[in-house]
């Protein structure tokens, strides 16, 4: 289930990373790795803003798609 699809609030931990090699990269560069355990702090409009180990990170909505929990 994409990450997209949880509450705000929720802790989750991620089970896959969807998407091209580029895509996969630029989220491991983040700290979005498979295992990692996510907050979801908040959705506004086309962003979903998580925090993963100490960061707080802001996406887009389809890139925080490919994270799958």
């Amino acid at each position: 289930m994409p990450i997209t699809l949880e509450e705000v609030g929720a802790v989750v931990t991620i089970k896959r990373i969807a998407g091209n090699d580029e895509a996969k990269s630029h989220l491991a560069d983040l700290g979005f790795v498979v295992g990692s355990t996510v907050t979801i702090i908040n959705k506004l409009g086309e962003s979903v803003i998580l925090q993963v180990h100490e960061s707080r990170v802001a996406l887009s909505e389809s890139m925080a798609r490919r994270i799958l929990i």
